[in-house]
């Protein structure tokens, strides 16, 4: 089914609560291939992304350059330890807000995040939200945000059968998710409270708390999006 325009989702606070269990895993990762001193200020990276983060860490460590390759073990340790957690919940109001958008309106969905891929299936299957893979891009070969949500449009796209949309709206809870859509030109809303100070200094026009305050004619209304 065809779509006029797109919402690019981010996943770790955005629909899934997982931060908190995400950045243990990743640590717990690190720890295990030999990595012990990290700098947890995601804001101190050029990129907020598993990969990069990785990467640079690693570097930092054994002085030598870092292969993508490594990815996949550290993925599966990273797996295997966020399996020890409870499940993963939604965002208050996230799974109905998806399967509205897909089903009854004229946006599509597609998911961008900057966790390794294998984690951020498991979130989303753990709270219940409807999701193709199809449309989803994850850091396992990208280490910048914006590639990553430049890859998924790409993908939605072509799972909708369109050679363009007329508005990409990005939806995402960090400081990193308003600069990477500002930079390709897309609208942004920002979702949950941890980081509201940030995106009243972005001038971010459109913010909510959790889904379940979420309006599909209020975003209609503040972008100028005719449906």
């Amino acid at each position: 089914m065809k779509k006029k325009n797109l919402f690019v989702l981010d996943i770790d606070d955005t629909l899934t609560s997982s931060e908190k269990k995400h950045t243990d895993s990743l640590l717990f990762a690190m720890a295990q291939m030999g990595i012990k001193e990290v700098d947890t200020d995601w804001r101190n990276y050029a990129n907020a992304t598993d990969s990069y983060i990785v990467k640079k860490n690693y570097e930092k460590t054994f002085n030598k350059p870092f292969s993508l390759d490594l990815l996949e073990d550290f993925e599966k340790v990273m797996t295997t330890h966020f399996l020890d957690y409870k499940n993963s919940k939604e965002v208050n109001g996230a799974k109905k807000m998806v399967e509205f958008i897909t089903n009854e309106t004229n946006f599509g969905v597609c998911f961008a995040t900057g966790s390794l891929l294998k984690p951020a299936l498991l979130k989303l299957k753990q709270a219940e939200i409807d999701f193709s893979e199809e449309v989803l891009e994850a850091s396992n070969t990208i280490y910048t945000r914006e590639e990553i949500v430049q890859s998924t449009i790409n993908k939605a796209k072509d799972f909708y059968g369109v050679s363009s949309f007329d508005h990409v709206v990005s939806f995402g809870d960090g400081l990193w998710d308003v600069t990477t859509a500002k930079n390709l030109g897309a609208h942004f809303v920002g979702v949950n409270t941890r980081n509201v100070d940030d995106f009243k200094a972005q001038k971010v026009q459109y913010h909510i708390n959790d889904w379940s305050e979420f309006d599909l004619k209020t975003l209609e209304n503040i972008f100028n999006i005719n449906q």
